[in-house]
């Protein structure tokens, strides 16, 4: 399923974004939907060895993200990076997996994932890496690999990482490339919180909500000029309140009510549902944006 293609850098479809870093890769093998690669990209990383607080705020985040018209990026790794793959799918949103080794099915790893692989090239993602199924997986592949996660980024969310973890490699290399970093807080006894609390502190954004990120880019991207067509949601109400408040930046419940010829019990169920999915936000005690 899905032949292996290869794209060096003169290549038309080598994503440019990656191109800009220092040390970009020589080629790329790639299996899946190769028009991922030019488009709006976010990572999200954290430890092997979740919590369930981690997990949450990774299917949380994650699927606020893809609403807002991200495609997300992660390395396949158990804990919050399939967690990341799996919230994108379970949202009708399009990934990619960064992988250590090559990209067939005889090279994919961890073994445990490799439904999860299947699944995203069954639901257009696409899978890469540098190195080819000839070569053989070296431990150190993984940390050379995360200078990828990050380059093909706008920004890189860390949710949980112990000392030591690779999702800091990939903030670190984020650094390095100019892109943004973002973490979530965690619990301070908690040997998962010790990455994320820590970039906070050397001046990563803090982030409670996805709103936080995509806050910090606004309407500068043309993906958020699309974000009302990438809404996954079949409820034409939480569409019109959207809608509405695209329009207008910021509008109170009764403001959204007037502008709908809808009735009003439905409209502020709309808006609750909206809530609750991270596509809106209440902004002070009236207004929602």
């Amino acid at each position: 399923m899905d032949q292996v293609i290869k794209i060096n850098r003169k290549d038309k479809r080598f994503p440019k974004f990656l191109a800009q870093i220092a040390d970009p890769p020589k080629q790329l093998y790639c299996r899946g939907n190769l028009k991922l690669l030019d488009s709006e990209c976010f990572a999200v990383v954290g430890t092997r060895k979740l919590t369930s607080y981690g997990k949450e705020v990774a299917r949380n985040i994650t699927t606020g993200l893809v609403r807002a018209g991200f495609i997300i990026v992660s390395g396949l790794a158990m804990g919050i990076d399939a967690v990341a793959h799996q919230a994108t799918l379970d949202a009708g949103g399009g990934t990619i997996a960064v992988l250590g080794g090559g990209v067939s099915d005889q090279k994919i790893g961890p073994k445990i994932n490799l439904p999860l692989a299947k699944k995203i090239l069954e639901n257009n993602g696409l899978l890469m890496s540098e190195y080819s199924d000839k070569e053989d997986i070296r431990a150190s592949n993984f940390a050379v690999r995360d200078r990828i996660i990050s380059g093909l980024s706008r920004g890189v969310l860390v949710i949980e990482a112990g000392e030591g973890s690779g999702a800091l490699i990939t903030a670190k290399c984020a650094v390095d490339q100019n892109r943004d970093v973002f973490a979530v807080p965690g619990n301070i006894f908690s040997s998962r919180s010790i990455g994320p609390n820590d970039l906070i502190k050397k001046g990563a954004k803090l982030v409670t909500s996805v709103q936080d990120i995509v806050e910090e880019y606004g309407h500068n991207l043309r993906l958020f000029n699309k974000r009302v067509n990438t809404i996954s949601t079949k409820n034409p109400t939480e569409r019109n309140v959207v809608a509405i408040l695209e329009k207008k930046g910021e509008a109170t419940a009764d403001e959204i009510i007037d502008g709908l010829s809808e009735d009003t019990p439905k409209v502020i169920a709309a808006i609750s549902t909206l809530e609750i999915k991270g596509v809106i936000k209440q902004k002070g005690e009236k207004y929602y944006t």
